[in-house]
């Protein structure tokens, strides 16, 4: 089974997210944008918060948060 990085998928994402976000601002899409781009860039931040956790249920805690996180930007 090959490894996956989250983290530098999350990265991606947001990187992703964040052009979207540009073109929406473009088109003159505001409000749904600004969410978008919380939401979308807040995935990576929460996986990168849960890599200094100090015990396994302050990752587990930090990792169902980067989660809910991108259920929401799926959304």
């Amino acid at each position: 089974m090959e490894k996956v990085d989250i983290r530098e998928i999350a990265f991606v994402f947001a990187l992703d997210i964040i052009n979207l976000y540009k073109e929406c601002i473009a088109a003159k899409e505001y409000v749904l944008s600004k969410q978008l781009l919380k939401s979308g860039t807040s995935i990576g931040a929460n996986v990168e918060e849960a890599q200094a956790a100090q015990t396994k249920n302050d990752f587990i805690a930090k990792m169902a948060i980067a989660s809910k996180e991108a259920r929401e930007t799926k959304y």
